[in-house]
């Protein structure tokens, strides 16, 4: 009687060799290794837009070194928010506002939403600054590289790839990054007090000192990542095998974001704040940080290093807030479909891009003040959405085996408690210097 075969040599392919089959097998993993990465990548790196850089910038040159033991703050903390955020999407499958409406009703959800709508329009305002400060080095009126900017934009995203364009936007920010270091490195700075400051805090806690530190942790951990973060891994397809990489993404996000703040950081204290220019009223000032590395060219390195910066971030910001709330609501949603077969996402997205391009022609209208501002504005909303995140990142019914564990659980609700006192301590310095 002839022996049956398994069933796993009766699924083989014909003519499929032993060692085709093993490298198949071996290349599997790897390729879904890869393909979990990317969320916290682009994420980390979009948080370096028009606002962040501006705001490392100021913080810099204000500040010198005082301020580096935030931006170690600020990657740990990232990682963590970031981590949980990702475990959400992986469990879920579904976004941000989705699941805030699934969990807690459509009350509580059109609260979480307008909140991050509110700092997503700070941010999206932020960009069109950016480009506007930008070009202006080269002379180009606002009302000009406003327009120009939302139509390109318009156009990027409703008849363009926008997700294979914006690597190109992240491969010149990348490159932008690189040159902050090394003209961090040509400008000799103190490299000791550099790494003092970043272990231990300095400085002295004024109304402008929290400030800085607010807008540090905003530009770095902001309403919209936190959105950004679940629904791309839930767009993605990634599921609970896809954890560890997802990790791993996650915290070469965090570290990599932060890396390029530090050396923007070092940069602008050793070519600005220890040359007395402790203010930069526009792009022109902060392209100076450069100087050590690109010479007369820096503001040509700077304008380009902040316009794409700024139009990775007008891609991201209002795509991330039109999803958000179709989610939220269950409405149609998707590049994919046309103006009629999704009114309310097209809506939104045309009134991000049309306001804030408004906006930024105000006359007198200070675009360096706009963009560090903004960044504050997102560490005063963070909290609210790091509590609905935290909530429900311990849900076992809800994740499974991916809920927070308590150790990452117990670090969440600390970022969320130390932001939150850091908002309320800002609000109490700004009403009592006011008086």
């Amino acid at each position: 009687m002839l022996k049956k075969r398994p069933r796993t040599q009766r699924r083989r392919a014909p003519g499929l060799r032993p060692y085709a089959r093993r490298l198949l097998r071996s290349r599997l993993p790897r390729m879904a290794f890869l393909a979990a990465l990317g969320p916290g990548l682009i994420s980390g790196f979009a948080d370096n837009d028009a606002g962040g850089i501006t705001t490392y910038s100021v913080v810099g040159a204000q500040f010198g070194y005082d301020l580096m033991w935030v931006v170690l703050a600020s990657m740990i903390a990232l990682g963590i928010t970031q981590e949980v955020g990702a475990r959400l999407g992986l469990a879920t499958g579904q976004g941000f506002g989705g699941l805030i409406r699934q969990q807690y009703g459509i009350r509580r959800a059109t609260f979480a939403i307008g909140v991050m709508l509110l700092g997503n329009l700070g941010d999206t305002v932020a960009e069109f600054a950016g480009i506007g400060a930008a070009l202006a080095i080269f002379g180009v009126p606002i009302a000009v590289s406003s327009a120009l900017a939302a139509l390109l934009i318009v156009f990027l995203l409703s008849r363009a790839n926008f997700r294979r364009i914006q690597f190109v936007f992240l491969a010149v920010g990348i490159g932008t990054a690189i040159a902050y270091a090394v003209s961090a490195v040509l400008a000799h700075p103190d490299w000791g007090s550099a790494l003092s400051h970043t272990v231990v805090p300095h400085g002295s806690v004024t109304s402008l000192y929290l400030l800085a530190v607010m807008g540090t942790v905003g530009t770095t951990i902001t309403p919209w990542g936190q959105a950004f973060i679940q629904s791309y891994a839930a767009d993605k397809n990634l599921g609970p095998k896809d954890l560890s990489a997802s990790r791993i993404d996650v915290g070469a996000g965090a570290f990599l974001t932060n890396l390029v703040a530090g050396f923007i950081v070092v940069a602008c204290a050793a070519t600005l704040w220890s040359h007395g220019q402790t203010t930069i009223a526009t792009a022109a000032d902060a392209a100076r940080a450069l100087g050590p590395l690109a010479g007369r060219f820096a503001e040509l390195l700077f304008a380009l290093g902040l316009l794409t910066a700024s139009l990775l971030g007008l891609g991201t910001v209002p795509l991330t807030s039109a999803y958000a709330v179709t989610e939220a609501f269950g409405w149609e949603k998707g590049l994919d479909r046309g103006w009629r077969q999704a009114p309310a996402f097209y809506g939104l997205l045309a009134f991000f891009v049309g306001f804030s391009a408004l906006f930024v022609l105000i006359p007198g209208l200070p675009l360096i003040a706009v963009m560090y501002l903004s960044q504050v504005f997102d560490g005063l909303l963070l909290p609210f959405i790091l509590v609905f995140v935290m909530l429900m990142s311990r849900d076992r019914r809800l994740l499974g085996r991916l809920r927070s564990s308590l150790p990452l659980y117990v670090a969440g609700w600390l970022v969320t408690g130390l932001i939150t006192l850091l908002s309320v301590a800002l609000v109490v310095s700004q009403v009592i210097g006011a008086r």
